[in-house]
């Protein structure tokens, strides 16, 4: 028989085994890119929810930690120390602008966390303390470009974000590009908050090319669309953000977006039953969402993704332990895209790639499906977080250093 002292010891463990597993967010619910990032927050919440109903992980309940960080880098930079040291979560899901991702990441490596980065992004983080769930330019840009310069021809001008998403992202396109045989005709970077393009249209109808790569971002930079279109400027577009992350083609009257193409890994117009599922759990919890963006998409699978980790890990919650798991190489998720899985070398993911095609009247249609597209760029130029962390973001003309 158990003595009253004996079950003293135990009462502890057990309610530690109990505790819930805690969450930090970190999402611009205010500011420049709210409208794309409200999403986010409502992919990890409805995953939460879902899972909780469903018993929670291990036995343990999630509970999320929520900040609001208004699209101020500074605001990540307090929120990241303060979710890891005062909060104590467990892992958190941070960031939607590249630059913000950029002022948080030494935080996490110095504090030793665990944050998922569910974004579309210019690729090239190789950071075992960083999961990437969002597309990457070798998914994107490899199948985007190529198949436009088939269909229209081999001018190309590209208009980017004038921080480090655009810049990396232009490079991207740059060398793609050239791989393919064709011609830039045209580069220019737009700071965020302009909202005037007169001058950069006027540049692109002297350029005359055949495609116009929109790499813009935030609610200042989509004026571009409604200004071109009253301008006659219908040159074709490719892009790896538009429609994916700030709908404008629902934004937008038509035809603004007429004739763009982007490739994105889901949009809530996607039609197979799993995406379908998904919507309708989606409006169910928040029927007054305007769009279900890939942002959002990309949220909610993450938490599963952790969900599998921690089980597989037996109950822990400990950063070694999951990254012991991840580099198994079989961490995936049936996800509303389809299967996705995380590449153990880089941490980032494979993803099914639509190419979504914006038509006259806006409605959306697929040309093209790329399945199981895998990030591959990171692995095969010399990052392995297997192996090795160096904390470290690399370019095509900053690779990895071979060992």
């Amino acid at each position: 028989m158990m003595t009253a002292a004996a079950m003293a010891l135990l009462m502890p463990m057990a309610a530690h085994a109990a505790d819930p597993i805690k969450l930090g967010v970190l999402e611009d619910q205010s500011g420049d890119f709210a409208l794309a990032t409200i999403g986010k927050v409502h992919g990890i919440q409805l995953a939460t929810d879902e899972i909780n109903a469903a018993g929670g992980i291990a036995g343990r309940k999630l509970d999320l930690v929520i900040y609001d960080t208004q699209s101020d880098n500074t605001r990540y930079q307090e929120f990241m120390r303060r979710v890891l040291q005062r909060d104590k979560v467990d892992a958190v899901f941070a960031g939607f602008s590249s630059a913000s991702r950029e002022a948080y990441r030494p935080i996490v490596d110095q504090l030793n966390g665990l944050a998922f980065y569910n974004n579309q992004y210019e690729g090239g983080v190789c950071d075992a303390h960083m999961i990437v769930t969002g597309a990457v330019p070798e998914q994107q840009f490899s199948t985007l470009i190529p198949w436009m310069m088939e269909k229209f021809g081999k001018k190309i001008y590209t208009i980017a974000a004038d921080y480090n998403f655009g810049q990396i992202s232009a490079e991207w396109v740059r060398n793609i590009v050239k791989q393919n045989g064709g011609e830039m005709v045209g580069e220019e970077f737009i700071p965020l908050g302009v909202s005037q393009f007169s001058s950069t249209i006027q540049n692109i109808q002297k350029a005359k090319p055949d495609i116009l790569m929109t790499l813009l971002v935030g609610t200042a930079q989509s004026s571009y669309y409604e200004q071109a279109n009253a301008a006659n400027l219908h040159v074709p577009m490719g892009s790896s953000v538009n429609v994916g992350q700030a709908y404008e083609h629902k934004r937008f009257k038509p035809p603004s977006l007429a004739n763009m193409y982007v490739t994105t890994n889901w949009i809530e117009e996607v039609d197979n039953p799993a995406s379908k599922a998904f919507v309708a759990r989606w409006h169910a919890k928040f029927p007054n969402e305007p769009y279900i963006n890939q942002e959002a998409e990309n949220s909610y699978l993450a938490v599963y993704l952790y969900k599998e980790m921690v089980e597989r890990a037996k109950g822990s919650t400990k950063r070694d332990d999951l990254r012991a798991v991840i580099a198994k190489g079989d961490v995936c998720f049936d996800a509303p895209e389809g299967k996705v899985c995380i590449d153990p070398k880089s941490q980032h993911m494979s993803h099914t790639i639509y190419l979504a095609k914006v038509n006259d009247d806006h409605s959306i249609s697929f040309p093209k499906v790329w399945p199981d597209v895998k990030p591959y760029w990171l692995g095969d130029s010399g990052c392995d977080l297997t192996k090795k962390n160096p904390n470290a973001q690399y370019t095509p003309s900053n690779p990895p250093p071979k060992s």
